[in-house]
């Protein structure tokens, strides 16, 4: 909305500072930022009283998790997305398509996760909600429809195409199966956040962390002088999408203020969801799938101790892990909470620096 403001720059030089992505970014960071910091307290309020008891804990989890948090409230996600998308109507271009669509899965992928949220606390147990089928036919779904919207935007055979990273000219075209693959992507992604918000703190910085990496990859993406110099794929009108990657990092800084430990709320399936949903759509929006899964290596990891917990156990009867996700079993090691937080959060750095250095080395 403010984007419009430069119609005006003939008469008023200063606002010519709204044609700047970079300064946009930084101002849906402030304000998304504020808006959590702002009405987050009041959301909290207003979810203890509607939710009684909090979110349900799972039963069969670490211990210490049924006395420590027990009775806190969930659906934190609802400030999330309210923050991003604030900040993203407020400092986005809203000609520019790929705002609109990942701004729209975001929100899709939200909506299915408030209700897993608001069926669990209702019924007053962490098994309700969607069935899985269900779940994920529908992200499925979101998921199919919004690459189909970005092949769409893109020219052929590019734009159904899979970069690989560390090689500037290497594609892998795969035409009309490239919309199963970018929804694959998006709805991994999806879960692969939701399985690791398990911890105070666990999931929201590595996410903030992979919304500022892409948010500078998309930056790059979508400028076409960087992206020459630096060889990489030229998406024009990604670079737009920097300013949604910093909605989510200022979002993301509000809502862990109150979600460190011990946490005033939880993000829920509302927020894990949505944030997760929102990362592999801006990958596949940028044409960096493939890279995602280094600077998300966090929530792949997670979620590869999922499948290899339960392959094992329906295969052998045997466990590899003491507990799935992997956070669960380094905490059934005898590690103190904050501890598995603060390196699991290294690790998300480690992983994303990589992940940048793929735009160079190739």
């Amino acid at each position: 909305m403010l984007y419009e403001l430069v119609n005006f720059a003939d008469e008023f030089n200063v606002l010519n500072v709204f044609r700047y992505v970079t300064f946009r970014t930084g101002g849906a960071i402030m304000t998304a930022l504020f808006f959590v910091f702002l009405f987050g307290p009041g959301i909290i309020r207003l979810l203890r009283v509607r939710q009684g008891k909090g979110q349900p804990i799972r039963e069969d989890g670490p211990e210490r998790h049924l006395f420590t948090k027990v009775g806190t409230p969930t659906m934190g996600g609802l400030m999330i997305l309210l923050g991003v998308t604030v900040a993203t109507l407020l400092w986005a271009n809203w000609a520019n398509p790929y705002v609109w669509i990942v701004l729209g899965v975001t929100l899709a992928f939200g909506a299915i996760g408030f209700y897993d949220d608001f069926m669990k606390v209702t019924r007053r147990s962490a098994a309700h909600g969607f069935t899985g089928k269900v779940r994920l036919a529908l992200e499925f779904a979101i998921a199919a429809a919004a690459t189909w919207l970005m092949v769409s935007l893109g020219k052929e055979p590019f734009a159904s195409s899979l970069t690989v990273p560390f090689f500037k000219d290497v594609l892998i075209y795969l035409g009309p199966f490239f919309i199963l693959v970018g929804a694959f992507v998006i709805a991994g992604s999806g879960n692969a956040v939701n399985l690791t918000d398990g911890l105070d703190g666990l999931a929201i910085v590595p996410v903030m962390i992979a919304a500022a990496t892409f948010g500078l990859i998309a930056y790059l993406s979508g400028h076409a002088v960087f992206a020459k110099y630096l060889q990489i794929h030229f998406v024009p009108g990604a670079g737009e999408l920097a300013v949604f990657c910093g909605a989510l990092l200022g979002a993301g800084l509000g809502f862990l203020w109150f979600n460190a430990p011990p946490a005033l709320i939880f993000m829920g399936d509302t927020g894990s969801l949505a944030l997760g949903g929102a990362l592999g759509s801006i990958a596949v929006a940028t044409k960096h799938e493939l890279v995602l899964a280094i600077v998300g290596g966090l929530f792949v990891l997670e979620t590869v101790s999922v499948i290899v917990q339960v392959i094992s156990f329906k295969l052998t009867g045997k466990r590899v892990f003491r507990m799935a996700p992997l956070h669960h079993h380094f905490e059934q090691k005898g590690w103190e909470e904050p501890t598995v937080v603060v390196r699991f959060w290294i690790i998300a750095v480690v992983l994303a620096l990589i992940g940048l250095a793929t735009l160079k080395l190739r």
